[in-house]
C-alpha cells in the first residue's frame, strides 16, 4: 500500500479529480457546483474518479497517462452533452453511450453536428496527447514491482466501486427530466443514476397498451380466418367496406408560418387544404424536440404514454427489439388487414429491423426499395416516397390495407444542404440575398417541407383513387433541429400539428357508424389537442366508428374477389 500513498499515483489521483470537477462546468446549462450538491452526490463523483482511475492504471500501468485518457473521454461526453442541449434542448444521459457506436455506423446523422472541424482537432490532440504519455511516462511496473503495482490498482477499483455504491444508495430518486437531474447531481452522479434507473426498470406489460384486447383476437383466429378480410359490423346489422389507412410520420412536420411571420403565408396549400376537410385535426404534443424520432413513433404505434416505459423512454425500441407489444398495426391485423412498414433508410436503424415485426407489421419495405435517383438532398425524397404508398394502394391483394410511413428526406443536419435562391420566394419571399446565418438552414427545412407538403396531396390523390374509401393520418415527429433560426426569432412551443382525413368528405360513413352505436362514444371530429400516444387509438376510432375500449371490435369476413 506504500505505493498508494505515494506522489507517483496520489499526484495525478488529486490532479485528475479536481480537473474532472473543472470539466463539469464546461457544461451548457452548467449543473449546480459541488459545494451545492448533495454528499451523495459528491460521494459518486469521488467513487467514480477512483473507480475509473484505478481501472485505467490497471490498464495501462501509467497514472498520468491514465489521467489524460480519462479527461479526455469526459471531455467528448461533456461536448456531446453540450451539442444535444443546444440541439434537443436536453444534456447526455447515460442511455445515449449507444449513440456513439450509431455515429460510426450513420456518421452524417450525428458527427456534423459536432463540427467536424472539432471533431478532428479534438482527436488529433488527444491521439498526439496520449501517445506522447504513453512514450514519456515509464511503467509503473518497472517502478515499483509487479505486486505493489497490482494491490494499488485493485485497492482503488475496490475502494471506488465501494464509494459509489454507498452514494447511489442515498443519492434522491431521479425525475426522469434529464435538464434537472443533471442539475442537481452533477454529471457523473447522474450518469450512474440514469443507469442504474435503467438497469432495474421493466418492459411495459402489453395489457398497459389500448390495443391489447384487438392484437389479441389474432392469436385466437384460425390461420384461415386471419387470411380472409374484415368489415366492422353496425348495430343494425348494416356493413361498410373498411377503408385503406395511411399513417405517414412526416419527418420534422410543423407549420412554421405561425412561429416566424418571415415564412411564405401559402407555403402549405395541401397541408392547409386538408386541414380545412379533416375528421380531426390540431396539436400532437410529442415526447422530443429535433430528434429522438422513436420516442414519438412508439408512443403512436404502441399507444403507450413516456411515464409507462420509466426509464426505457428515451430509447423505448431498445426495448421493443426484444419484446412483443400490441399496436395499432396488429390491431389492423387483427380486422384482416394487410400491414406494411415503409421507411427509406437502412432497416437496422433504431433496431426497426426487429422492432417493425413485433409490433404487427407483415412487411418492411426499407431504403433498398429505392434507387439512388429518388433522393432529394441527402435522403430519398418523400415524392419517391409518396409513389411507392400508391403502388401499395394500387396491389391486387383483396385486403384492405394499413400503410405506417416514416419519411427522411427532411431529416437534418441541414447545413450540410447550400439553400435555393430560386425558392425563396416560395418559401421566404422577403429575405435578402445572401441570406444571414440564421435563415440558412431555415430556408432549406422549408425546400424540403414544400416537398412534404406535396407528398401529402399526393397520398390523398392515391387513396381517393382506390376502389376502397381511403383514411390518413398525418403528423410531425418533432420539430426541426434549427439553433440559430430559435435564437433570432425565439424557439417554437415543441409542439407538431397532426390532423385525420377521409375520402368520404362529407364524412357520411363516419357519422353512420357514430349514430349506429349509441351505446359506444363517437369518434371524436373537429379541432382537438392529442399527446402522441392517443393519435393511433383515435385514427383506429375514426376507420371502424367506435370506441377502441370495446373488448374486441367485432367483424365478419368480406366477400372474396373471384379470380
Amino acid at each position: 500500500m506504500q505505493l498508494l500513498a505515494s506522489p507517483v499515483l496520489m499526484g495525478p489521483l488529486l490532479a485528475g479529480l479536481l480537473f474532472s470537477l473543472l470539466f463539469e462546468a464546461l457544461l451548457k446549462p452548467r449543473p449546480q457546483p459541488c459545494w451545492q450538491r448533495s454528499l451523495a452526490a459528491n460521494m459518486v463523483h469521488l467513487g467514480c474518479w477512483l473507480l475509473l482511475f484505478g481501472l485505467f492504471v490497471l490498464i495501462l500501468q501509467r497514472p498520468w497517462f491514465a489521467v489524460v485518457f480519462i479527461l479526455s473521454l469526459q471531455l467528448v461526453v461533456v461536448q456531446a452533452s453540450n451539442t444535444k442541449s443546444r440541439t434537443l434542448n436536453e444534456p447526455f444521459i447515460c442511455h445515449d453511450f449507444e449513440y456513439f457506436w450509431d455515429a460510426i455506423l450513420h456518421p452524417r446523422l450525428y458527427v456534423p453536428f459536432f463540427g467536424i472541424g472539432l471533431a478532428i482537432a479534438a482527436s488529433s490532440a488527444g491521439a498526439v496527447a496520449i501517445g506522447s504519455f504513453f512514450y514519456v511516462e515509464p511503467p509503473l511496473t518497472n517502478q515499483k514491482g509487479v505486486t505493489a503495482f497490482l494491490l494499488s490498482s485493485v485497492s482503488l477499483i475496490t475502494t471506488g466501486a465501494l464509494i459509489v455504491w454507498l452514494g447511489w444508495r442515498q443519492l434522491p430518486s431521479i425525475t426522469l427530466d434529464p435538464a434537472a437531474d443533471l442539475d442537481h447531481l452533477g454529471l457523473f452522479s447522474s450518469l450512474w443514476s440514469y443507469g442504474i434507473a435503467l438497469a432495474r426498470s421493466h418492459a411495459p406489460a402489453p395489457t398497459t397498451s389500448p390495443f391489447y384486447a384487438l392484437a389479441q383476437s389474432t392469436a385466437e383466429q384460425s390461420t384461415a380466418e386471419q387470411s380472409t378480410a374484415k368489415q366492422s359490423t353496425v348495430a343494425n346489422g348494416a356493413t361498410a367496406m373498411p377503408p385503406n389507412v395511411v399513417l405517414v410520420q412526416s419527418e420534422s412536420f410543423f407549420d412554421p408560418r405561425a412561429w416566424c411571420e418571415d415564412v411564405a403565408a401559402d407555403l402549405l396549400p395541401n397541408y392547409d387544404a386538408t386541414r380545412a376537410g379533416a375528421l380531426l385535426y390540431g396539436t400532437l404534443n410529442v415526447p422530443a424536440w429535433g430528434a429522438n424520432t422513436v420516442r414519438t413513433e412508439s408512443a403512436v404505434l404502441t399507444g403507450l404514454p413516456p411515464k409507462t416505459w420509466g426509464a426505457r423512454q428515451f430509447n423505448p425500441y431498445r426495448t421493443l427489439s426484444r419484446h412483443t407489444m400490441p399496436s395499432i398495426a396488429s390491431a389492423f391485423k387483427a380486422q384482416g388487414y394487410r400491414t406494411v412498414c415503409v421507411h427509406p433508410y437502412p432497416a437496422t436503424f433504431y433496431l426497426r429491423d426487429r422492432v417493425i415485426p413485433k409490433l404487427g407489421f407483415e412487411s418492411f419495405i426499407d431504403i433498398n426499395a429505392f434507387s439512388s435517383q429518388d433522393k432529394h438532398g441527402q435522403y430519398i425524397s418523400d415524392q419517391a416516397v409518396a409513389r411507392k404508398v400508391g403502388r401499395l394502394l394500387e396491389d391486387g391483394d383483396n385486403r384492405p390495407l394499413f400503410v405506417f410511413v416514416i419519411t427522411m428526406e427532411n431529416h437534418g443536419p441541414l447545413h450540410l444542404e447550400a439553400p435555393d435562391r430560386a425558392t425563396l420566394a416560395k418559401t421566404l419571399p422577403n429575405a435578402a440575398w445572401p441570406l444571414p446565418n440564421y435563415l440558412r438552414d431555415l430556408a432549406v427545412y422549408l425546400q424540403h417541407l414544400s416537398e412534404a407538403d406535396h407528398m401529402l396531396g399526393s397520398v390523398k390523390a392515391a387513396l381517393q383513387s382506390a376502389s376502397r374509401p381511403g383514411l390518413l393520418g398525418w403528423y410531425g415527429d418533432h420539430v426541426p433541429i434549427l439553433p440559430d433560426a430559435y435564437g433570432h426569432y425565439s424557439p417554437p412551443d415543441g409542439d407538431t400539428p397532426y390532423m385525420i382525413w377521409s375520402t368520404q368528405s362529407d364524412s357520411a360513413l363516419h357519422t353512420k357508424l357514430n349514430s349506429n352505436l349509441p351505446d359506444q362514444p363517437p369518434a371524436v371530429q373537429g379541432s382537438c389537442t392529442l399527446s402522441s400516444n392517443e393519435l393511433g387509438v383515435q385514427l383506429f376510432k375514426q376507420a371502424f366508428g367506435r370506441d377502441i375500449s370495446s373488448d374486441v371490435i367485432k367483424a365478419e369476413p368480406e366477400p372474396q374477389e373471384q379470380e
